[in-house]
């Protein structure tokens, strides 16, 4: 015979409740169901964010959930602003008997944080608990409730008024709530609850209060609550719990309260009351229907019409009836599946986006292969021109949401959400919560700290666990791979105990943030549907159900996404539109060569998709010329079909034969040379091979991916037999079954991958046409991004771009154009602000250009534009129109900070004499003497300024030597590798050393280096590390000689020596030089001679011969060596190259 149960735990704190809970909702539910307790309560710190995760871990485990929330309690009537973020009067617990109950849980939890200031702590007015009392049962509050509190305080009198306004408002359903952790506080409050429970016939009952699951985990919680609350574990004046606030049994519950038996049966009886719990539902929309007609007939209507539109303004890829035969099956399914109201709610936001000038992107994921969402503009792609299949996106025989991912400009995502909050309620529209957790190096970070251990201890521990964001290390699994956290561990208790107490708190929540693009729409109030929260950063309330609980609680998630790229588009054409060029974008024309043909050279910085050094390499191999092509290279080069890149270039360029599995699949597959590519190959193979239909072939491919064996050997033998069918034999088929099984694990969506190459043609074609705008435009959306910056430097120099240095009187604050070249942004120099540097550009609009330094000083506003970006200027050389000497410059910043000053001063008192108006009572000091910075300095100062050398590099004085020593620069390491070559001479500037641990224990470091055309970066292993570390700071110029692989399409260099560069005078300097003229032409050679002349006395230490080179027909050319030597250095070389009928000058040896 079953025990009947004697204890339920009404009280519990999951890690929803942040930095508080630790009680994880899977580990507790079993626990429970091992100690045989009946139910348990959620009770976490005002919110209820794991109220329906609750409800179905405990059901499963056979446990009655009760849905319940501690509430924050603001007594206070009239706050003054004194109140704010201290200590607010206390709790009040709160569960749920129903669900008009659940309904009001739900409203005061999301009223907790979205009706409070936004600097306030989360916390609901007692005053309007009356108006959300129905279906609830009230728990007075133990040590931290309200009640409590004013009793430990004194104030018994107070304390009296607030239980019997509970009673009034709670009736029967109040309880006097009694814990027993060993606190004086509970002590002290406990003789006064006991005496108003008997006096007022209030029940009471009896709670543990858990937040964590076993004594043992009392040490890692303390230092939880230390992280919550910014201080440190030995810190006196701060919350602190016991070890008795574990999971207890129900034994020790009732051996604990056996004075008090009714208290304990008292639990029961509530558990039997609580008979709600979160539920989930089928999918919620609002309704898109006016009335007079269904969504079924509007979307029938809309998706006609929008047809007939974009039929009229194309050239077809099929017969006009295929576009109507797909549009009739769609709408068919669509009805069927009952979305149209989905179709017609995406719609209208992005007809809306788009009205408004707001980029959107083609399309993205397989609902680009619907035609309906083409003809709604959803999407910008032709499905029947590229072959794309709706059944990839709503499979009829597998009724799930469909879900469209929207791109849209990253500036103008958020106008695009608040029309959504307009048109159906912003108490409709919410964001959707996500949270971060404590993972393996922040979770070692954050105990160190409130350890209060030395922070380059906690540092180097931090940074032994490896780092690897896609597949992340836990740190069980970084201990037991790393010998430095292991020998720490053993060498030191403090270490020790750090990482046990780590290895504990791993995985709990640390924060609340927003999911980066979903929304959900009700049809209806949320806070009726789920509970809310709000980000602080956010107006837009969110979910307090991440995604998965939100759709199963029936919300639809609908993704606004933000693409920087779209962004890029949109500068770059408004660029083009300053200049009366206008760029239609939806009609481009793909099958341009020279969109293309900068890809072929691998010049795609900035390209969408196509941007990372190995795929630089595919494109100079494969030379893509469609879009088609495109859409190929994006979903070949993933991790698994990358191994099938060569073969297709091969196949392209003839080197080896197009092969088909069988004869029936050449239209399939001929667009990609035989090779399997895209899931929609694999489901049109099954179709044509083994007669399956659209939707079967889409399960197929499903099982296929999800390697499902039992599923698979039903779906060989489905196949198998329609082949047959066919006329193909069994053998044939089953090796065409295990053709495309191998293909599908890794083949790619073709719908979003034919979308994507759309907008990197979109983005090709800008940069191959009108280049100077585009840099500008990609350097202006990573204007805070010193390595994307100097990437599309390196890029603007290969393309023959001129980025000029900022100037105070032609820069804005964005990069722009200017006479063809690109203007350095103001806002782009560190440590000087954009919006300091927009007020800047408004005040240059305003008055005209600045005269000298202090029309500068006196004309900004010195709030703003601070003395570091008063530095930052001179070092970048944004000031050389008003003062060359930028030590100069640089040295006034103080002198010009405090004329700044004293002019706003002036301008506010509106001192004025009898006979001009404005007077400037400032006379204009003495700026400091300062000597002119060397070549060198001014680099260093410019690199200090805008992160990167922009107006020239301390190696450019070593080129020539570097040459001849057969150096390599950086913008020609892969071009090196892929001819061969392997071991390598490299020249640069230190700019960063990062130093790692092995799995070996072995240390090594990363070095990135910066020579005149780019960064690369070497691995210097750990015998030249340790001997050479001295000499490996930023800053250094160093000499590397290094072996190179190319790994993954990317070159790889492993350094075999590392010197100093510290060349020899001798070195540096050539034998002679060798001038290559443009015509023999008398004038030309009269021109040659009078500029020899006008050098040939200039001083110079390096002195050598010079041969001149003459075309004298299209096949030969005449040689003479000069009589005499020369100066042959630098200065005389560039000289030489500023005449435009010198062709080419080169050094000889």
């Amino acid at each position: 015979m079953a025990r009947s149960p004697v204890f339920v735990h009404l009280r519990s704190r999951s890690p929803y409740s942040l930095l508080e809970g630790a009680l994880k909702i899977e580990e507790t539910a079993q626990l429970s169901r091992r100690m045989g307790m009946p139910a348990l309560a959620l009770t976490d710190t005002n919110n209820m964010c794991g109220a329906l995760e609750f409800s179905e871990v405990m059901s499963n485990e056979g446990i009655q959930p009760i849905i319940g929330l501690t509430l924050s309690i603001d007594t206070v009537k009239e706050k003054n602003i004194d109140h704010f973020n201290k200590v607010l009067d206390g709790t009040l617990v709160l569960l749920a008997k129903n669900e008009i109950g659940y309904g009001n849980l739900m409203k005061m939890s999301s009223s907790a944080f979205l009706d409070v200031e936004s600097h306030d702590l989360p916390h609901f007015k007692s005053s309007n608990l009356s108006s959300f009392s129905d279906g609830l049962i009230a728990l007075t509050g133990g040590p931290e409730g309200v009640l409590n509190k004013l009793i430990i305080q004194g104030q018994l009198d107070k304390a009296e008024e607030w239980l019997d306004s509970l009673l009034s408002i709670y009736s029967d359903n109040l309880y006097i709530e009694l814990q027993r952790h060993g606190l004086k506080e509970e002590l002290i409050a406990e003789k006064h609850l006991i005496n108003w429970a008997y006096i007022k016939g209030i029940r009471l009952v009896a709670t543990n209060e858990p937040y964590f699951i076993n004594p043992d985990f009392f040490e890692p919680h303390d230092a939880l609550l230390a992280m919550q609350e910014s201080s440190y574990i030995l810190e006196k004046d701060r919350r602190r719990l016991t070890r008795q606030h574990y999971f207890k049994s129900a034994e020790e519950m009732v051996d604990l309260f056996k004075d008090l038996p009714e208290a304990i049966e008292n639990t029961i009886n509530i558990s039997k009351m609580c008979l709600v719990k979160s539920e989930k539902r089928d999918p919620i929309l609002p309704s898109f229907s006016d009335g007079s007609l269904s969504e079924g007939d509007i979307l029938d209507h809309q998706a006609r019409e929008g047809l007939k539109s974009r039929l009229s303004k194309i050239t077809l890829s099929a017969p006009e009836s295929d576009y109507v035969k797909r549009l009739e099956f769609e709408i068919k399914i669509i009805r069927q599946m009952g979305f149209p109201g989905y179709f017609l709610i995406v719609s209208d936001f992005i007809k809306w986006a788009k009205s408004q000038g707001i980029p959107v992107g083609p399309g993205r994921g397989s609902g680009a292969g619907s035609v309906v969402a083409w003809a709604l503009d959803i999407t910008d792609l032709d499905p029947l021109k590229y072959g794309l299949l709706f059944e990839r996106f709503l499979n009829p025989e597998r009724v799930s949401m469909p879900d469209f991912d929207i791109d849209f400009c990253q500036e103008r995502r958020g106008e695009v959400i608040k029309y959504v909050q307009e048109k159906y309620g912003e108490d409709q529209v919410a964001h959707i919560i996500t949270f971060g957790t404590l993972q393996a190096r922040a979770v070692v970070r954050d105990v160190g700290r409130v350890m209060q251990m030395p922070l380059p201890q906690v540092d180097r521990l931090a940074k032994l666990v490896p780092s690897n964001p896609a597949n992340p290390v836990s740190l069980s699994e970084a201990v037991q791979m790393e010998k430095g956290l292991r020998d720490a561990r053993a060498e030191d208790p403090a270490v020790r105990k750090l990482l046990d107490t780590a290895l504990k708190l791993e995985g709990l929540y640390r924060n609340a943030s927003t999911h980066a693009a979903g929304v959900v729409i009700g049809d209806r109030p949320l806070n009726e549907l789920i509970p809310l929260y709000r980000d602080p950063r956010s107006d837009v309330p969110a979910t307090q159900f991440t995604m998965k609980w939100a759709e199963k609680a029936g919300l639809v998630k609908f993704d606004f996404l933000g693409l920087k790229t779209l962004t890029v588009i949109d500068r770059c054409v408004k660029y083009l539109s300053k200049q009366g060029i206008e760029v239609d974008l939806e009609n481009l024309d793909t099958s341009s060569t020279a969109a293309y043909a900068p890809l072929s050279e691998g010049l795609s910085a900035g390209v969408f998709q196509l941007e990372s050094s190995g795929m630089r390499d595919v494109l100079r191999k494969m030379a893509p010329d469609s879009i088609e092509e495109l859409t190929a290279l994006i979903s070949l080069y993933r991790p698994g079909p990358m191994k099938n890149i060569p073969m297709y270039i091969d196949r392209k360029y003839g080197r080896s034969k197009i092969e088909y599995p069988h004869e029936s699949l050449i239209d399939i597959l001929k667009e990609t040379y035989g090779v399997i590519i895209y899931q929609e190959q694999v489901m049109q193979i099954a179709q044509v091979l083994s007669g399956y239909s659209l939707g079967e072939a889409d399960l197929l491919r499903r099982a296929m991916g999800k390697k499902d064996q039992d599923e698979m050997n039903r779906q060989r033998s489905r196949f198998v037999d329609g082949a047959a069918i066919n006329g193909i034999d069994e053998q044939l088929s089953n090796s065409i079954f295990d053709l495309v099984n191998e293909f599908a694990g890794y083949g790619f969506n073709k719908s979003h991958a034919a979308a994507y190459a759309m907008i990197s043609f979109q983005t090709a074609y800008l940069k191959a046409f009108y280049p100077t705008e585009f840099i500008a435009s990609i350097m202006s959306l990573d204007i805070t991004n010193l390595d994307k910056l100097a990437q599309f430097f390196q890029e603007a120099k290969r393309m023959g771009i001129v980025v000029q240095l900022p100037c105070v009187n032609k820069s804005k604050a964005d990069f722009d154009v200017s006479n063809g070249k690109v203007l350095y942004a103001l806002g782009a120099l560190k440590n000087v602000g954009v919006e300091a540097m927009r007020h800047v550009v408004e005040v240059r609009c305003d008055g005209g250009d600045f005269i000298d330094l202090f029309d500068f000083a006196r004309r900004v506003d010195t709030r703003i534009v601070n003395k570091r970006a008063f530095e930052n200027l001179a070092r970048g050389g944004a000031f050389d129109c008003l003062e060359p000497n930028r030590a100069k410059a640089f040295l006034s910043s103080s002198i010009l900070q405090q004329i700044g000053s004293r002019s706003a001063q002036e301008k506010a008192s509106e001192q004025t004499n009898l006979f001009s108006g404005e007077v400037d009572f400032m006379v204009e000091p003495d700026l400091p003497n300062a000597t002119a910075w060397t070549s060198l300095e001014q680099l260093d100062n410019e690199l200090s300024a805008i992160g990167f050398y922009l107006g020239g590099h301390p190696l450019d004085t070593f080129l020539p030597a570097l040459q001849r020593k057969k150096a390599i620069m950086a913008i020609d390491l892969e071009s090196f590798c892929n001819s061969g070559g392997r071991a390598v001479r490299l020249a640069g500037v230190v700019r960063k050393r990062q130093e790692r641990v092995s799995k070996r224990g072995k240390r090594f470091a990363f070095i990135s280096i910066s020579d005149p055309t780019g960064d690369f970066e070497v691995l210097v292993g750990e015998d030249l590390l340790v001997s050479n570390r001295a000499i490996m700071d930023p800053g250094s110029l160093l000499e590397i000689t290094a072996k190179a692989e190319v790994r993954d399409g990317e070159v790889k260099l492993f350094a075999n020596t590392v010197n100093l560069l510290e060349l020899k005078k001798e070195e540096n300097l050539a034998k002679g030089l060798e001038i290559r003229l443009r015509s023999a032409d008398l004038d030309v050679l009269d021109e040659f001679e009078k500029v020899l002349v006008s050098l040939k006395d200039a001083p110079s230490k390096a002195k050598g011969f010079i041969d001149i080179l003459i075309p004298i027909s299209s096949s030969r050319e005449g040689h003479w060596r000069l009589s005499g030597s020369f100066g042959i250095d630098i200065a005389f070389q560039k000289a030489i190259k500023a005449n435009s009928f010198v062709e080419l000058v080169t050094e000889v040896d």
